[in-house]
């Protein structure tokens, strides 16, 4: 049976799945029963400075599918809004009864080296396994001048870090922001103030959607509201693509990285973990389905480790990073046509009208007497996967690799690129 237990920049666990710093994690009651379940760690939700911070009501909306289905959570709640030593204390004593589990604690303190040194030894003296950085919230916070305000300025992160570096023995771990244009710059300033590991994303700023008849936003307080934080689901392709980043590029691709955003079931954290993540922390599926869940994450992951061979978590840890790369490097010569199998089609159309209203009309409607027929138009085919995503049929519509007889060439060699390699401009 594959061993699920990780060490995360020196912080051990049972297994790769945490709870990321949230409402799940705001006191021991939460924890303890998370723990009881079978989670491996948790990130305690947010210390600050006492006075703790005030939240509003109402402080949750969402996105939501077919069947009520939540496609993405929003929240405008701050850090914790219990006392420092009502967290210490709490954090004591949990790491004590359980200390097989990682427990990491989040903080966020204004930018000024006095508060990090006077807080970082109590926590420290908890018997926590790590700290988190939270330079990523989005709201309420940065008005202050922490959370994402700090998340977006790389020379702040590297300051900051360095201050927690210099002050405590524990792992520092710094949560960036996705809240910027290019992931690797914070990255990169965490690294260089000495950070242990990194961990991504933190919420999208987002509004998911109004009342119209009040005009007001949700969620509503009163009469007004404002952009809150956006996980869940529909976050997983942004996060995804931020924990590449950071794994691929040179300056940092050996820096652990603890995936967050959108993660529900096993195969989610086995992209994530593949893609770099060395372990995976979860917030919006457990608040919306329970702290059971992890049942399921941990079963799954472990019958398709056994399935492929990997005995444990470094064996497909970052196995899929080689394999990403800029799109200037992708095969030109390489080509995919749709093929439909005729036995699984139920004649709906809805590949036909895609292809044919929005892309490259390569799908031919037949008409027998009362019969329908759809086929590929294989000169017209480009390859594009619009019909095979449309196609409610799983497995109906399917992309056929050709044989071209042409070598790899990518983009800058190619001669359709003025700037291609060995490519003469203007005659020159």
């Amino acid at each position: 049976m594959a061993d699920l237990s990780i060490d995360f920049c020196g912080i051990k666990s049972p297994n790769p799945f945490w709870l990321a710093s949230a409402p799940p994690t705001d006191k021991a009651y939460n924890v303890v029963r998370a723990f009881e379940a079978g989670w491996g760690g948790v990130v305690w939700k947010t210390l600050g400075e006492d006075p703790p911070a005030v939240n509003v009501s109402s402080r949750y909306s969402a996105l939501h599918g077919k069947n009520r289905e939540v496609i993405g959570f929003n929240n405008i709640e701050l850090i914790t809004d219990r006392s420092l030593e009502i967290n210490l204390r709490e954090i004591t004593a949990v790491k004590k009864a359980w200390p097989d589990r990682a427990l990491v604690v989040s903080m966020m303190l204004p930018c000024e080296e006095a508060p990090w040194r006077e807080i970082l030894p109590l926590v420290e003296a908890t018997g926590a396994d790590g700290i988190e950085l939270n330079f990523g919230c989005p709201h309420g916070m940065p008005e202050r001048g922490m959370g994402a305000a700090v998340g977006q300025q790389p020379d702040l992160i590297e300051l900051v870090t360095r201050w927690c570096k210099t002050t405590t023995r524990l792992p520092v771990i710094v949560k960036l922001t996705p809240n910027i244009t290019d992931v690797r710059a914070p990255a990169r300033a965490a690294l260089a103030g000495g950070a242990d590991a990194v961990s991504l994303i933190n919420t999208i700023n987002s509004i998911t959607h109004l009342d119209l008849d009040r005009m007001v936003a949700f969620p509503a307080v009163g009469d007004a509201s404002t952009h809150g934080g956006y996980c869940g689901t529909a976050v997983k392709p942004i996060a995804l693509n931020m924990v590449a980043e950071i794994a691929r590029d040179p300056v940092t691709q050996g820096l652990p990285i603890s995936g967050i955003g959108g993660i529900g079931n096993w195969r989610d954290a086995a992209e994530f973990i593949a893609l770099g993540a060395g372990s995976v922390q979860v917030c919006t599926a457990a608040m919306l389905h329970g702290f059971r869940i992890v049942e399921e994450m941990k079963d799954g992951l472990s019958r398709w480790m056994d399935s492929k061979g990997y005995a444990n978590i470094a064996a497909f840890s970052r196995k899929a990073v080689p394999n990403t790369t800029d799109w200037k490097y992708l095969d030109m010569n390489y080509q995919v046509i749709a093929h439909i199998d005729q036995d699984k089609c139920i004649q709906c159309g809805r590949c036909h009208v895609a292809c044919e209203d929005t892309s490259h009309q390569a799908v031919a409607r037949l008409v027998d007497g009362n019969a329908r027929k759809y086929e590929v138009i294989a000169e017209e085919c480009v390859g594009c996967n619009l019909c095979e995503i449309t196609c409610p049929v799983e497995g109906c519509i399917t992309m056929v690799p050709q044989q071209t007889g042409k070598p790899y060439m990518n983009w800058t060699q190619d001669p359709r690129n003025p700037r291609a390699e060995g490519v003469l401009l203007d005659g020159v």
